[in-house]
């Protein structure tokens, strides 16, 4: 039975490549070169420690490990490890940080991962006799 059709596929931008342009794909990415522009994928994007990107990314999710500046969105989950740098504006369905990392940049989560912290029950007002 050939599941070539069914493995996962992996695109990689290799250390010492620098990429400038616009990618589209449904794959998953890992960067440890340098790409500067745009990427637009439903797959998972890792940026290895290594590894910079400059400007624009749409996913479904994203590790960092290494230098992210610009603007990224992230369907669902956004880790960023401890040797981890983001800065620019991101918006996330989750985030995890990892302790060391560093994260200068505006954050605001998709509305349908949001949890309110306040328990229903507070919001009753009480009765006095």
């Amino acid at each position: 039975m050939d599941t070539s059709k069914n493995a996962v596929k992996i695109n990689f931008i290799e250390p010492n490549t620098r990429i400038v342009g616009e990618i589209e794909s449904k794959s998953d990415f890992r960067i440890d070169g340098h790409l500067e522009g745009k990427i637009n994928t439903s797959g998972r994007v890792v940026i290895g420690k290594e590894g910079t990107v400059q400007g624009e990314v749409h996913c479904g999710y994203a590790d960092i490990m290494g230098n992210f500046n610009g603007n990224l969105s992230v369907n669902g989950l956004l880790t960023i490890k401890s040797d981890g740098i983001v800065e620019g504006q991101i918006t996330v369905g989750k985030l995890a940080v990892e302790s060391g990392a560093t994260l200068n940049a505006q954050c605001s989560m998709k509305a349908s991962s949001v949890k309110s912290l306040v328990d229903d029950k507070s919001k009753k007002t009480e009765k006095t006799a």
